[in-house]
């Protein structure tokens, strides 16, 4: 035999061996999840922290692999910082900035970043606003300079105020249309009357309708001052390049009053069972979604919440409720749980829609689920499992230098240590099934949960009356 023939020979039994061996092997699907990989998500060496005489706090890092910047201006403040008789404000304001700065109108500014092929954002969330601009790193001065405009210099032109309360007043009539959107007013309502999250962040009809220039215009001198103020800049830049523009822009911010955070949300939250159903007789399926309060962004036992949150509702097609509802008794396309995580606790929801005639079945397993988290708590199999899931969920979310840029802001904004996102994996790790049962015990209330339903009522009050005093209200 030859030696080429020897070789060809050699190979094939290896290859028919290792298929062989691949033939008793376990699908991927059930075969235990690889071990978490633990260490930094970005070389210190590209990522530089400072802070100017004014009070600016600065991020850069930096990521030459393309031609490509981004900058912006985060506030430690937001929407929860609105009075109820101005909810809605700082959302209007940030759309409104974007309509004309400087010496440029609304036209004139769409203009320069069409010509520089950028991008300009602006939004509100309710413990923080941004402002941000995207473009090519050779643009970088230009960029600097709109993103200054529209920082310190917004027009707030009466005609584009009015355009942009219009839009902001016909989303709101859109929105009585939409299943999901009247079901999360309504929770909200419940949950919190009479605080500012019982109003959405966008605001509500009676408050937007007020809003003209000189409110936008005094908000936005207390929202944007420089103690209160994160800049950021990603992309293919030096440290000391970044900083020289951070400076000639930002670096003489004249101090300004601030904004209070807003006062805590009532909690417990509600204090008993409430049902409340929103009459759509049109609707062939109900819009459901069951809550009460949650935790804070900042609540130290936060990782042990989230996974137990996985396993309930959050991990997809790993979660008991997307198993119980869909899988097993095919009552929804899609279900799911979560906390929404702000400076002050915001609510736990569950929600999902399914047929009319099954709303009350759903609502059943629901809270059996939510129940049987504290008298089943995860096994080790199962929390084996959703660990490896959080910690992929969580390397996928940082895939680009924008990502790790805006989480590594999020830390910032609410004050968490500046190492979290390299620390995440291990204290995912050091998460024990005590830790999620305590979790469980401590955040799942069903006995006192917030039913919505939007749907006809003539169907659903006779299904939902079991679980509490029903009231029903018009869209």
């Amino acid at each position: 035999m030859t030696r080429s023939r020897a070789l060809a020979a050699g190979v094939a039994i290896v290859l028919f061996a290792a298929g062989c061996a691949g033939l008793g092997a376990k699908p991927a699907w059930e075969q235990l999840p690889p071990p978490i990989v633990e260490g930094p998500v970005v070389p210190q060496s590209r990522l530089h922290r400072a802070q100017l005489d004014d009070g600016v706090t600065v991020l850069v890092l930096e990521d030459h692999s393309l031609p490509r910047l981004a900058l912006g201006v985060i506030t430690r403040r937001g929407a929860g910082s609105e009075s109820l008789e101005q909810a809605g404000i700082a959302s209007l304001m940030l759309d409104v900035m974007k309509r004309g700065a400087g010496k440029r109108d609304a036209l004139a500014l769409a203009r320069a970043v069409e010509e520089m092929g950028a991008s300009l954002s602006a939004s509100a969330g309710w413990d923080s606003a941004s402002v941000g601009v995207a473009g090519l790193s050779e643009d970088s001065k230009r960029l600097f300079d709109v993103l200054a405009d529209v920082v310190h210099r917004p027009r707030f032109d009466p005609g584009e105020v009015a355009r942009a309360r219009a839009e902001q007043l016909a989303s709101f009539e859109q929105e009585k249309d939409e299943p999901q959107a009247l079901a999360g007013k309504q929770l909200a309502r419940i949950l919190y009357g009479g605080h500012r999250y019982g109003v959405s962040a966008d605001g509500e009809p009676a408050s937007v309708a007020k809003l003209d220039a000189r409110a936008l215009r005094a908000f936005h001198a207390r929202l944007f001052t420089p103690a209160q103020s994160i800049v950021y800049v990603v992309g293919d830049v030096t440290a000391e390049a970044a900083l020289e523009q951070v400076r000639a822009h930002f670096g003489d911010w004249p101090a300004g009053a601030g904004l209070e955070r807003g006062t805590p949300a009532p909690d417990p939250t509600p204090a008993s069972r409430r049902v409340v159903i929103v009459d759509r007789p049109d609707l062939a399926q109900a819009m459901l979604a069951i809550g009460h309060e949650g935790i804070s962004r900042r609540d130290p036992e936060r990782v042990a919440a989230d996974l137990m949150n996985t396993v309930l509702g959050g991990g997809g097609f790993l979660s008991r409720l997307m198993t119980r509802v869909r899988a097993d008794e095919g009552l929804a396309y899609s279900v799911g749980s979560g906390f929404a995580l702000r400076w002050y606790p915001g609510p736990f929801l569950v929600s999902t829609s399914t047929r009319v005639a099954e709303a009350g079945r759903v609502v059943e397993i629901a809270l059996a689920e939510m129940d049987g988290m504290h008298s089943r708590p995860p096994s080790a199999a199962e929390l084996r499992l959703v660990k490896s899931f959080s910690a992929g969920r969580f390397v996928l979310g940082l895939e680009t230098s924008s990502a790790i840029a805006g989480s590594l802001v999020d830390l910032d904004v609410y004050g968490l240590p500046p190492d979290s996102l390299d620390t995440y994996r291990t204290r995912v790790q050091a998460v024990t099934q005590d830790d999620v049962a305590a979790a469980a015990s401590r955040l799942l209330h069903p006995d006192r949960v917030a039913i919505v339903a939007v749907g006809p009522a003539a169907s659903l009050r006779p299904q939902l009356e079991r679980f509490g005093p029903v009231e029903v209200v018009e869209p």
